[in-house]
């Protein structure tokens, strides 16, 4: 039996992770696209919460179960392998559909199936890098991660702008009010989605497991039950850190997704109040949305590699929170700003923040779980993500016309309010060695 994970080069983590810019080119579509999209097609504001609510809750019910069952799984292509692969296939279909939505209803029925297909992808690609790298390297790879982040939600962001530039009308659509710049951002997205993925695999396929990994497999219980009980169990058995995680993660997850759904209103109200029409304002909007949010990935993207030595010397714990702090006060300051340049400013510190939130929290995390339980383990810490989203959306639309005046950039200013408080619950989680694995153990009394 192989003790030790060979060390794979830098190109090597560079393509194990390729197929993340494909996962987050999709999700980038989805953040910069869905509510104009949703309000293209006659959403009133305060609704908008509601209609994004298939991602989180398709995370939540899907991404634990997904990764119990890979953690079960031995196959010839692998242990994570079909899972990844299968949702990255449905997500080019997703993709494909969107932008030809007829109705509201249409459009947020298939962000349930576009969801679900991501969400079976992500958790057991995330385990993969953490099962094919050593402890030594997980930073560069999870940081790899981050860097694709960035560049895949740039360039998702920046596509309509591109299309634009190259010559396309930016303002015609078809007879849903859907833009044609949209639609062949979507088509673009459906292609990185899978072609990506695949390559991948091909480039960097999973270890094998050791025959004690193996036979410690065949002995688990298999069935519906059992991977509800050892969904179950894993909750019980959550390692102190992770435990401490989830207050960051509340206070994270919360005030990114009121930034996502209300910054494109947000603008279009404090920079295009006096455009000839409403629609005509939240196009403008949209296409500066494109533009900062393109931006913002950028920085994520250049920033994720040169976080790998402050992770290392100052720690993942303490350069999160610094990012976040800088995200929260670029966030408040937003809705102040009246002039396009300076909009460009804040979002160096949440392009930080966003580099660090794809890198730095799983560097904690794989440090404190059972490495047999990887998957498990991913696709729980993704409730820590999808919860804090479902409790915005369903308490923003409570107190968005009462307490926040029904003014969209209050709900940024709360994203940044957010934010802050999540930098100070980032200083109480601590770090915990990586506990050993199954196979170690049975081998290694």
């Amino acid at each position: 039996m192989k003790l030790s994970k060979p060390l794979l080069s830098f190109w090597q983590i560079l393509n194990m992770n390729l197929g993340f810019f494909g996962i987050q080119f999709s999700f980038g579509l989805q953040q910069s696209n869905m509510s104009p999209l949703y309000k293209y097609l006659g959403a009133d504001e305060g609704s908008l919460p509601l209609l994004w609510l298939a991602g989180p809750m398709t995370g939540l019910l899907v991404q634990p179960v997904i990764g119990a069952l890979s953690d079960r799984t031995d196959s010839r292509w692998g242990r994570r392998t079909p899972y990844f692969l299968t949702g990255a296939l449905l997500c080019s279909l997703g993709l494909i559909a969107m932008p030809f939505s007829p109705t509201l209803w249409f459009a947020a029925s298939l962000l349930w199936i576009l969801d679900t297909a991501n969400n079976v992808a992500m958790e057991p690609y995330r385990a993969y890098v953490s099962d094919r790298l050593s402890a030594s390297q997980h930073s560069l790879g999870y940081l790899s991660q981050s860097a694709f982040t960035g560049l895949a939600q740039t360039l998702a962001y920046l596509t309509p702008s591109i299309l634009v530039w190259l010559g396309m009308d930016g303002n015609a659509t078809n007879r849903h009010n859907i833009p044609q710049i949209t639609i062949v951002a979507f088509l673009i997205g459906a292609v990185f989605s899978f072609s990506t993925v695949w390559w991948s695999i091909r480039s960097t396929p999973e270890l094998p497991l050791s025959d004690a990994e193996s036979r410690a497999l065949r002995e688990r219980a298999t069935g519906v039950v059992a991977t509800l009980a050892d969904i179950a169990s894993a909750v019980r058995d959550m390692p102190p850190v992770m435990r401490r995680l989830w207050w960051m993660k509340l206070f994270q997850w919360y005030g990114m997704l009121c930034y996502w759904i209300y910054i494109v209103p947000s603008l279009a109200a404090t920079m295009f109040s006096g455009s000839s029409s409403a629609a005509a304002g939240l196009r403008d909007a949209g296409l500066l949305n494109g533009k900062i949010g393109g931006f913002y990935n950028f920085v994520a993207f250049a920033s994720a590699f040169a976080m790998v030595p402050f992770a290392r010397r100052w720690g993942a714990r303490n350069v999160h929170a610094v990012c976040l702090a800088l995200a929260g006060m670029g966030m408040w300051s937003i809705p102040a700003i009246h002039q396009t340049g300076w909009l460009f400013v804040p979002m160096i510190g949440v392009g930080l923040a966003w580099a660090s939130m794809m890198g730095n929290p799983y560097i904690l995390l794989a440090g404190a779980i059972p490495p047999e339980r990887a998957g498990v383990y991913m696709g729980i810490f993704n409730m820590f993500i999808v919860l804090p989203m479902i409790i915005q959306m369903l308490t923003v639309p409570l107190y968005y016309h009462t307490l926040l005046h029904g003014d969209p950039s209050n709900v940024v200013r709360l994203a940044g309010a957010c934010l802050l408080a999540a930098a100070v619950a980032t200083l109480f989680v601590g770090t915990a060695a990586r506990p050993t694995s199954l196979s170690r153990r049975l081998t290694h009394p």
